[in-house]
């Protein structure tokens, strides 16, 4: 964590420490949730929540792979195994969007990472990935960001029945919200 604060990029308002922490509250919750509750797998999938965005020390794009590599040099040192490490970077890659999760402890960080698309706080933690696109020259506006957005939602699916049930509804009705106010600046720009 120390490592992540000293050396993330100041332009990540989005990806930065306080998101990893969101990531990590949110994997043991929904594992817990999920009758999810052997220690060492509850171990690893709170490493990987930790380690899934450490690439954005190094890379923007391709951050995952980069993550990876960062915890298969340090993880070894914290007396992880080989087995735990393929383990933890399964976990990391399953975040890459599309998602693609093959395995429970994959299913719940997948939908750890991608929490707040169902939660209240949905429009502030938005805006902070719009910031950090801008600053990163991924977007040219809010145009082209509210079409990503509205695609993004529109594709976007929960693995755990956790999230499901809890994050599916209220994601549902921020698509909605999305979809008139995208309709709306559409049909003043005719």
């Amino acid at each position: 964590m120390n490592k992540l604060l000293a050396r993330l990029p100041q332009q990540l308002t989005y990806h930065n420490l306080s998101h990893t922490l969101d990531v990590l509250r949110q994997s043991e919750h929904i594992a817990l949730a999920e009758g999810f509750t052997c220690p060492e797998g509850l171990l690893t999938l709170k490493v990987a929540a930790l380690y899934h965005d450490a690439g954005f020390i190094d890379h923007y794009f391709d951050h995952e792979a980069q993550g990876c590599r960062i915890a298969q040099q340090e993880l070894p040192g914290f007396g992880f195994s080989g087995a735990q490490i393929d383990r933890i970077c399964g976990m990391i890659m399953a975040t890459k969007i599309p998602q693609s999760p093959q395995s429970h402890q994959e299913q719940i960080i997948c939908d750890a990472d991608l929490d707040y698309l169902g939660r209240g706080d949905f429009t502030e933690i938005a805006q902070k990935l719009y910031t950090e696109l801008l600053a990163f020259q991924v977007l040219a506006g809010e145009e082209e960001w509210d079409a990503l957005q509205l695609s993004f939602l529109e594709k976007h699916q929960y693995f755990t029945g956790y999230s499901k049930e809890n994050r599916e509804h209220i994601k549902q009705a921020h698509l909605a919200s999305l979809k008139a106010k995208f309709g709306q600046a559409n049909q003043e720009s005719a």
